[in-house]
């Protein structure tokens, strides 16, 4: 899985249907129209996302092939 910052991921699941909701803090939450799942995207700089969370992060918004 490939190395990935908070800000490129959010811009992926924005690609992908999911919308920005609220922001608290530095985490973006996110959901998806007829869907109960909610993303909270932590975005600091251009700090890269460690890798369980991102692998988390990516089978909930169901992105896992695009990181590959």
């Amino acid at each position: 899985m490939k190395v990935v910052s908070g800000r490129e991921f959010a811009r992926l699941v924005e690609r992908r249907g999911w919308r920005l909701l609220r922001v608290a803090g530095s985490h973006h939450i996110y959901g998806k129209p007829g869907s109960i799942v909610r993303l909270s995207i932590p975005i600091h700089g251009n700090r890269p996302l460690k890798t369980g969370l991102l692998r988390h992060l990516a089978k909930l918004a169901e992105v896992e092939n695009e990181l590959q």
